[in-house]
């Protein structure tokens, strides 16, 4: 799992010249805009939840959806296959 914060990547491209465009970088620039998910317990109004993005080969990026540009973790998909099994056998209940 690594974690990107898009924050960091601003200020690298600071010093560019004006109408330079950098291509995103980092493990979060791997998940379209369009293929972030809320799970439907969620529901349609509430904006505290985390979204999962499945776009990318091989790849799950996890992402608070209640901070603009918040970071993205990444898991491969047998890290995620374990957490999954983990959460529905309930490992993480309190």
């Amino acid at each position: 799992m690594d974690a990107y914060d898009p924050h960091e990547q601003q200020h690298a491209h600071q010093h560019r010249t004006p109408g330079h465009r950098s291509p995103a970088a980092g493990p979060g620039a791997r998940f379209p805009d369009h293929a972030w998910q809320k799970p439907a317990a969620c529901g349609p109004n509430s904006g505290n939840c985390v979204e999962v993005n499945l776009a990318a080969r091989g790849l799950v990026g996890v992402r608070d959806s209640k901070i603009d540009g918040s970071p993205v973790l990444t898991f491969d998909r047998g890290e995620w296959a374990e957490f999954v099994a983990a959460v529905r056998r309930g490992e993480f209940d309190g």
